[in-house]
């Protein structure tokens, strides 16, 4: 019985196992929802979620995952966020600005990953940053310095900022502006090429994807300067009177308050010597000189006044009309069968300088410069001259001549009589055959003079009436026709050449002929195959043409700029042709900016474009003085006249070129509007000097013989000549 009753209690335990076992609930995922989006910036949000229940299984891991498609995965961008259950937080990073996104929060265990309800947002956009204008200090005649600070970028990245400025309030990055780096923070910028006594509206600018964003606007006025005038010529000169007068081109900013011309004996005349007043304010005005000296020589400066100072235009001289000079004839000596000597004494002026002084003689009564004459110098004082070509045994009548700019004045008349032996007579014969450095001329002597020739040749000098004393050839002896080999000149000079020939009486001469020697010419390929004559001048070889190259000699091409706006606007090299027309290109070659002119591959190999000192000495060779050639504006006399072409200038303007430099008026092209003038009229030249940050150059005019030197904005366009190294 009792065996029985185990055996029942056992059966009935086995029976409750099942049931047992079958009470327990199977795992199953997560529950979890997700928070709503917040504190949301171009590339960063909030979000979050809530896991409610873990399932049954212990919550791993948990965060938000989110993407730009619907129903984001833990398999794209996600955070991860710790475990268990309950409410947490989630950073979302590296967002795209203005970008629509998805996100979902999840929660993982051992049986899977669950995922919470879905949300969107879309992320800020970039907006315009945040900055303002620095003060204005350190304001001159033509530039400032100001700057900004830029305190929010907005969302983007600063790509440009700087300061832009005008006349007018608010301006912006289409006026004039400079550009100082990228990114945040304060920064300074410097402002130039202003106007002197201006006033100007400055504002600084940031740009980021979203735009450009300007700072407060800050006004400015630059300091005036003094004004810019010139002295207009000298007329209606008189004994005692004259009338000049100017032309005042800028007030420098500030008003003209008094204008006229000031003069004295010497040189740089100010307000403080004798002076006109003539009204006031810019432009030209006329100025009547009274109260001056017969026969004296003035300088005269147009003066303008401002708040600033007064400033002068350029001083001129000219000398009221005089009377004759006062002088005396030296008694003749050392009288040969041909020769003589005589002289004269310039006791008196006149009031006015004497130009040229000398004697004058003939077989008649009262000889003047009409007739024979030689001249002997310049001025007061005692001077010597020797009478050639006489006749022998002829009565001569001598009287000195003095020349000022009322006249030529004669002192007394003085008699002698030559000595029956003569010298040769003869003549200079055509000269021929002229190069560079050599020549053919000769004589023939018609007459021994009495005596035997013993030397015969000819004689030359870049002065007139040369001797013996300077260069000469030996031909031979007796009279009859010679040739004479002349060699050894300078290219582009002119000589003057006679006949000699030498008895026991003296060296007789022939008539005195001119000519001039050949430049020495050569030729020069650029980079592109264009071929130009070259000239050499002095010690220095010169293209003859303008350089028309579009490359370097590098093989790398220039920019060719024809909208007006960018030329205008350019810092960096470019070319043009006239009008932008490229039939200008076999005339005038190709307008340059100072950019392209400053670069060292310009010309073709072994050229250069020129300095401002080899202009210089370019300039002295052709006669200007070192003075005239280191001075600025027009200098010289007829220096241009001999660089200037004979042919292919407006009327008028035509030139010697005894330079050889054949010079064509090829016009420019303007800095501020990029227009081209002048061409037929005007030649600029760049060299590849500047001072004051503008490039120098040099100006052939049609109306002027002389050349003009000055400076101006690189973004000038000007022609270039190449000058060998």
């Amino acid at each position: 019985m009792k065996k029985a009753l185990n055996l029942l209690l056992i059966v009935c335990f086995i029976s409750w196992i099942p049931l047992i076992h079958g009470c327990k609930k199977k795992p199953e995922i997560p529950t979890v929802t997700t928070t709503a989006v917040t504190a949301i910036t171009v590339s960063t949000a909030t979000s979050g979620g809530n896991v409610t229940a873990d399932g049954g299984e212990e919550v791993t891991a948990r965060g938000v995952c989110w993407g730009t498609a619907t129903n984001p995965t833990v398999s794209g961008p996600h955070t991860t966020d710790g475990t268990g259950v309950g409410s947490f937080t989630s950073s979302l990073t590296g967002l795209t600005p203005n970008t629509t996104y998805y996100v979902r929060a999840y929660a993982t265990n051992s049986v899977g990953t669950a995922y919470g309800n879905e949300v969107t947002f879309t992320s800020s956009p970039i907006v315009l940053a945040t900055l303002s204008t620095a003060a204005v200090t350190s304001v001159t005649s033509t530039t400032a310095v100001s700057g900004g600070n830029i305190t929010a970028d907005g969302g983007g990245s600063i790509t440009a900022r700087g300061v832009c400025w005008a006349l007018t309030a608010n301006p912006t990055i289409t006026n004039d502006k400079t550009s100082d780096a990228t990114g945040t923070g304060s920064f300074v910028s410097n402002m130039t090429g202003l106007q002197p006594g201006t006033t100007y509206h400055v504002r600084a600018y940031a740009t980021n994807s979203a735009g450009t964003a300007y700072g407060n606007d800050v006004t400015f006025t630059t300091t005036a300067v003094s004004a810019t005038l010139t002295t207009t010529a000298v007329t209606g000169v008189t004994i005692n009177s004259a009338t000049t007068g100017g032309n005042i081109t800028s007030d420098g900013g500030a008003a003209i308050t008094a204008r006229g011309v000031c003069w004295a004996t010497t040189a740089d005349p100010t307000i403080s010597n004798d002076k006109t007043s003539d009204g006031a304010g810019i432009g030209t005005f006329t100025s009547s000189i009274t109260g001056l000296q017969p026969g004296t020589t003035y300088h005269v400066r147009a003066y303008a006044t401002n708040s600033i100072g007064t400033a002068y235009g350029n001083d001129l001289t000219f000398t009221t009309l005089a009377t004759l000079p006062t002088l005396t004839t030296a008694a003749v000596s050392a009288i040969t069968q041909t020769s003589a000597t005589s002289g004269g004494n310039v006791t008196a002026n006149g009031g006015a300088a004497v130009t040229e002084r000398g004697i004058c003689w003939g077989t008649a009564a009262n000889p003047t410069i009409a007739g024979s004459h030689v001249a002997s110098g310049s001025g007061n004082g005692v001077f010597t001259a020797n009478l050639t070509g006489l006749t022998p045994g002829t009565n001569y009548y001598v009287r000195a001549y003095a020349t000022n700019s009322a006249g030529t004045a004669y002192g007394n008349q003085v008699t002698f009589t030559t000595s029956p032996v003569a010298l040769a007579t003869l003549t200079t014969t055509v000269v021929t055959s002229i190069t560079s450095t050599t020549a053919v001329s000769g004589g023939n002597i018609t007459s021994s003079g009495g005596g035997t020739v013993t030397a015969r040749g000819v004689c030359w000098s870049t002065a007139t009436n040369p001797t013996i004393g300077d260069s000469f050839t030996t031909d031979g002896t007796g009279t009859g026709n010679f040739v004479s080999n002349i060699s050894g000149l300078t290219a582009a000079t002119t000589y003057y050449v006679r006949a000699y020939a030498t008895n026991s009486a003296g060296t007789a001469y022939g008539n005195q002929l001119s000519f001039r020697t050949n430049p020495e010419i050569g030729s020069l390929t650029d980079i592109e195959g264009n071929i130009y004559v070259t000239v050499r001048i002095g010690n220095q070889w010169w293209m003859a043409e303008n350089l028309k190259t579009t490359k370097y000699n590098n093989d790398t091409s220039i920019p060719n700029i024809t909208d007006n706006t960018t030329w205008s606007t350019l810092t960096t090299p470019a070319y043009c042709w006239y009008n932008n027309d490229i039939s200008n290109k076999a005339t005038y070659g190709a307008l340059y900016n100072y950019y392209a002119a400053n670069t060292d591959n310009l010309c073709p190999t072994d050229w250069h474009v020129p300095t401002d000192a080899e202009f210089e000495t370019l300039e002295m060779f052709l006669g200007m003085t070192s003075e005239q050639a280191y001075s600025w504006e027009w200098r010289g006399t007829d220096e241009g006249a001999k660089m200037k072409k004979t042919t292919g200038w407006d009327a008028g303007g035509n030139g010697t070129n005894l330079s050889g430099f054949s010079a064509l008026p090829g016009g420019y092209r303007y800095f501020l509007n990029g227009e081209f003038y002048l061409a037929g009229t005007l030649g600029y030249f760049w060299t590849s000097d500047e001072i004051d940050s503008k490039g120098i150059y040099r100006l052939l005019e049609g109306s002027h013989n002389d050349v003009y030197k000055n400076s101006t904005t690189r973004t000038a366009g000007k022609s270039i000549r190449c000058v060998k190294d």
